[in-house]
C-alpha cells in the first residue's frame, strides 16, 4: 500500500472513488494538488484533500473503498492533510459531513459548529456553494499551537 501526495494521473481514479462513496467530485480537480491518496497496485483506494484559503482550509473528500476500510488509511491521509495545513500556516480547518462527525471528533478533535460560524473565506468552495447537501454538519478545528503540527506528523 502506497500513501502519498496525489499526482495528476490519480485524478480519474480518485473521482471514481468519491462518486462510488457518494461524495461530490465538484471542485476536486481545482484542489487536487493538495490531496493525498492511498494506492493499491496503482489504483486509488482512499483519498483526503484540502481546499486552502489563506489561513483557513476545508478538509474534504475523505473516502476509502469498502474493501480497504478498517486499516487506518483515512486516518493516515487526514493526518497528512492536517499536518500540511499546519506547516502552511493554516489556523482553522473546517469540514462538512453527513455520517462521520464522531470519527472526526474522536480522531482529530473537530467540533460541530453552526453554518453561520464557517469562515467567509471558504465561500468560494463548491462544497459550500451547494455541491455538499445542506444536511451535512459543519465541523471546525483550530491548528493554533505547535503541538498540533507534531500530532499530525505521523501515520
Amino acid at each position: 500500500m502506497e500513501v502519498r501526495r496525489a499526482r495528476p494521473e490519480d485524478l480519474p481514479s480518485a473521482l471514481a472513488l468519491l462518486e462510488a462513496c457518494g461524495l461530490t467530485p465538484s471542485g476536486v480537480g481545482d484542489h487536487f494538488h493538495t490531496f493525498w491518496v492511498a494506492c493499491d497496485g496503482g489504483r486509488v483506494v482512499a483519498t483526503a484533500g484540502l481546499e486552502l484559503y489563506g489561513q483557513v482550509a476545508l478538509l474534504r473528500s475523505v473516502a476509502t473503498e469498502p474493501a480497504f476500510r478498517g486499516q487506518g488509511l483515512a486516518r493516515r491521509l487526514c493526518a497528512q492533510a492536517l499536518g500540511e495545513a499546519a506547516r502552511l500556516g493554516v489556523r482553522h480547518v473546517y469540514l462538512l459531513t453527513e455520517t462521520a462527525s464522531g470519527y472526526f471528533a474522536r480522531h482529530f478533535g473537530f467540533q460541530e459548529v453552526p453554518r453561520s460560524e464557517l469562515d467567509p473565506r471558504l465561500d468560494p468552495s463548491e462544497e459550500l456553494r451547494g455541491a455538499c447537501p445542506d444536511t451535512a454538519r459543519p465541523m471546525a478545528r483550530s491548528l493554533d499551537s505547535i503541538d498540533d503540527l507534531r500530532s499530525f506528523d505521523g501515520p
